[in-house]
């Protein structure tokens, strides 16, 4: 099979055509500023209505926040950045097998975002897998590098236990019971993409990834302690997230926006990419149940205006999603409630 990733071990000195983005998209890097008031919150402090407090503040003005103390071991995350460095080393001809374009598949490496639909390529390959339930998945995971299933899997154990907690910190924080977010989202699927941005010879015509929402609950993403790439929009700007030790980024995502009756926002963010340097993210998401209705509390009805969103189910949103390229408009504009 031909080599469609850009893994592929070759180093680039021009930006291929495919990959160059119309001058009016370009992430104009020199405009970046790094953003100096990210909500970092300690998980390992005692004060409960204290962190409750500040999960509320980040998700409704900032939709992300930094956490540590976060229960995640040290050694599971750094035997994933280890395994996952060690796929993306692999011949590209042993990678290739698992090569697919097809987003229904529950396992697969690809590249950019849609290869299928998109006009413009973005400069990543990535590994994508479901992760939940793993004795349903794991087999069919890569078998090489050895360990990786074994890595992977207490990776994804402990990094679901976090999605937990934050996600009844989040119900606390609306002034709900500790439990009605998870009632609300169901038997929560779990999907991780291994992302790998491999050095761009131009990195100023094109992204990583472009400016999006996801279209999940929540995302928990492991950062390069190394290399920056993150950016939000905060106040109609892009800022750049630089990397804090120890600590995982987590991410609102749309269905907590609809969820939550427009309260938390889900965040627009956007991954740019290298000129000298690699860079990881390893992002774990967890999503509703596909049956999950999603449907605001009648506590978040605000004033009795009603819902923002119309009601629907993960299954309807998530194809609506995957049918139209990364960076349209918001995919919640289409299930809004007609004012």
């Amino acid at each position: 099979m031909e080599a469609k990733v850009i893994s592929g071990g070759t180093r680039f000195t021009s930006l291929p055509r495919s990959y160059v983005r119309p001058e009016s998209e370009r992430p104009r890097l020199s405009e970046v500023s790094a953003f100096e008031h990210v909500p970092i919150i300690d998980l390992g402090c005692n004060d409960r209505s204290q962190v409750v407090r500040q999960v509320g503040d980040a998700c409704r003005v900032y939709g992300f926040f930094q956490v540590i103390n976060h229960g995640v071991s040290t050694e599971a995350v750094e035997r994933m950045q280890e395994v996952a460095a060690e796929f993306f080393r692999l011949p590209v001809e042993e990678k290739m097998k698992l090569y697919s374009e097809d987003p229904t598949k529950t396992m697969r490496l690809s590249t950019s975002f849609n290869v299928k639909k998109e006009k413009v390529h973005n400069w990543r390959d990535y590994l994508r897998l479901h992760c939940h339930p793993l004795e349903k998945y794991m087999e069919e995971w890569p078998a090489n590098p050895p360990t990786f299933k074994e890595f992977v899997s207490n990776y994804c154990r402990e990094v679901r236990c976090l999605g937990y907690r934050l996600e009844e910190l989040i119900s606390e924080s609306l002034g709900l019971e500790k439990d009605a977010v998870r009632n609300i989202l169901g038997e929560q699927g779990q999907h991780m993409a291994v992302n790998f941005y491999p050095p761009c010879p131009e990195p100023e015509l094109t992204y990583g990834l472009p400016g999006h929402t996801d279209p999940n609950a929540l995302t928990i993403l492991l950062q390069d302690q190394n290399v920056a790439g993150l950016q939000v929009l905060k106040d109609g700007k892009w800022v750049a997230i630089d990397p804090h030790p120890n600590a995982f980024v987590i991410n609102i995502g749309d269905q907590l926006q609809a969820l939550s009756n427009g309260r938390y926002k889900s965040v627009w963010h956007r991954a740019i990419v290298n000129a000298d340097k690699p860079r990881m993210s390893i992002a774990s998401f967890l999503c509703p149940s596909n049956d999950a209705l999603i449907s605001s509390p009648v506590s978040l009805l605000d004033n009795g205006c009603g819902p923002t969103y119309r009601d629907f189910t993960y299954a309807e949103y998530y194809k609506k999603f995957w049918s139209r390229n990364l960076d349209q408009e918001h995919c919640l504009e289409l299930f809004k409630n007609q004012a």
